[in-house]
């Protein structure tokens, strides 16, 4: 048997010291066996090639004291020294790897993303038609849509197999990952844009086709990204989309044999009457469900830029969000200088159609919402709360589903708004003396999506934010969603996670293969 043995560093950028220890590992073994050592450059991300990248890499392994048998400088009977170079040779390899089901095409495109962009005006006025959020909250919502199909596209190839040692001299053990099969992508209404991409991205990352089902009242804009996924280059029948009466569509889509995982966001109560359908069939279902998410302002944080964060979290899409932050919980000394300052920075925030230049707070998206907005804050005026500011319909909008942002003092941890996903611009405030108090009172929640923390500590950040029941958590900032990180909860707001490196392999499947070499 001949030895042979190589390094293949990328030309991306200056070669690092794991190059030089991989590249002076691989030397000394081959020399110890009396074999060759290889020098190929991995340049198939075109993208990052940098020029001279290469020059400089073969240079500083020089410097080192590594050289090669054989390189782009120095070739000899084991070439092509550039992966880029290499395709004829490996295709037929990856068309049969393909054609016995142990590899897949992945979909994502670069074309698929740059559509996306240069129709967002188009998209945004879509979320706003039909959602009734501000346009520049649209442009940033197609904005983040195209960002969650760029790590998904990327992500697909770092879906990385497994060779375990095995116990046994005359066998090896191969761990692998294979598409679930069709998903089906129950789609809600408040941000119908970016969670379809979630799930749509994410499964055509993995090799699965995909049934979109948008809710009713914002159809449009699900089916604009069908169309942009059509337009580059998607392969018919791979994402498909069906827009109707959500129970009985998703009824048939759990009952068919040919749905292999759902995807849900949603509420709880939805949530639970899915999974207890999936049962039947042992579906695998991830759920993103109702969140109740504790905002937390500790006396050392700084006062206005707390407002601010508290003012773009709860307010982004009128409350209308599963993170949104529902039970605002201030340190006892800051309380008053929070509620006073979060009042006058929501007193100038302008209410009003949508399509509006420099709207922040456009309507609520249904009369339904409006009327369960209505009934909960009379609800919670009854148990005993004192209204601060708004709780009623701003003056002069007759027309539409507007609600004034709503702030309450003299709450209770028992009222009503405390327990049930408010969906709407309402505030609940009150005050907590201690770390382990307010710890203890925001956990007692059956919900636990997302938390905020406020707080010039590091100390406090990092103890508060291991000890929050949440499946996320956010400190001295209002974001928590983004593209590259896992996102979902725990408790009864659901499981599995969507964003990130996690989210793939919850749409795949995982063999292994214990292999005997000896026939």
């Amino acid at each position: 048997m001949t030895v042979r043995t190589r390094v293949a560093p990328s030309p991306t950028g200056d070669p690092h010291v794991g190059t030089a220890y991989i590249a002076l590992f691989n030397l000394a073994f081959a020399r110890q066996h009396g074999g060759q050592f290889l020098l190929r450059i991995e340049d198939t991300d075109q993208s990052r090639f940098i020029k001279g990248a290469e020059k400089y890499i073969i240079e500083a392994l020089s410097w080192c004291g590594i050289d090669f048998d054989e390189s782009v400088e120095n070739e000899g009977d084991f070439g092509p020294y550039r992966q880029s170079e290499r395709k004829d040779i490996y295709m037929p390899y990856a068309e049969k790897l393909i054609k016995d089901g142990f590899a897949y095409y992945a979909f994502d495109t670069p074309e698929e993303l740059n559509l996306m962009r240069e129709k967002k005006d188009i998209l945004a006025k879509w979320l706003t038609l039909e959602v009734g959020k501000p346009l520049a909250e649209g442009i940033g919502e197609v904005g983040g849509s195209a960002d969650i199909f760029e790590w998904n596209a990327e992500e697909t190839k770092r879906i990385y197999g497994q060779t375990v040692e095995s116990r046994f001299p005359d066998t090896r053990v191969h761990v692998y990952y294979q598409p679930v099969g069709v998903v089906a992508a129950l789609v809600p209404w408040n941000f119908p844009l970016v969670l379809a991409s979630r799930k749509i991205s994410t499964a055509l990352a993995a090799g699965c086709s995909v049934i979109c089902k948008p809710d009713v009242i914002t159809p449009g804009c699900v089916m604009e990204l069908v169309d942009i996924c059509r337009e580059a280059g998607v392969p018919a029948g791979v994402v498909n989309l069906l827009s109707g009466d959500p129970p009985a569509i998703a009824e048939q889509l759990i009952k068919s044999d040919i749905v292999k995982k759902i995807s849900v966001t949603g509420s709880t109560r939805v949530g639970k009457l899915i999974l207890k359908q999936a049962a039947d069939k042992v579906q695998r279902v991830t759920m993103e469900l109702s969140g109740h998410s504790p905002f937390i302002v500790f006396d050392d944080a700084d006062i206005n830029k707390a407002a601010d964060m508290a003012i773009t979290s709860k307010f982004r899409n009128n409350g209308q969000v599963c993170i949104s932050p529902n039970r605002f919980y201030i340190q006892e000394k800051k309380k008053d200088e929070f509620i006073n300052t979060f009042i006058s920075k929501a007193k100038k925030l302008k209410i009003g159609n949508g399509m509006d230049k420099d709207v922040q707070l456009g309507p609520l998206t249904t009369k339904k919402r409006l009327e369960e907005v209505e009934k909960l804050v009379e609800t919670t005026k009854k148990e005993g709360a004192k209204v601060l500011m708004g709780g009623k319909r701003p003056a002069g909008f007759n027309k539409g589903f507007y609600y004034e942002p709503t702030v309450f003092d003299d709450v209770q941890d028992n009222f009503t708004i405390m327990k049930e996903e408010p969906f709407g611009p309402l505030v609940p405030m009150l005050s907590f003396k201690s770390f382990d108090e307010i710890i203890e009172r925001s956990n007692n929640n059956d919900l636990g999506l997302c938390s905020y923390i406020c707080t010039n500590s590091m100390e406090q950040a990092h103890r508060a934010s291991e000890l929050m029941e949440t499946g996320t958590v956010a400190v001295n900032t209002p974001v928590v969603a983004i593209a590259e990180a896992p996102f979902g909860g725990i408790k009864q707001t659901g499981y599995g996670r969507e964003g990130g490196s996690m989210a793939i392999k919850d749409y795949l499947n995982v063999k292994y293969t214990h292999l005997g070499i000896k026939g």
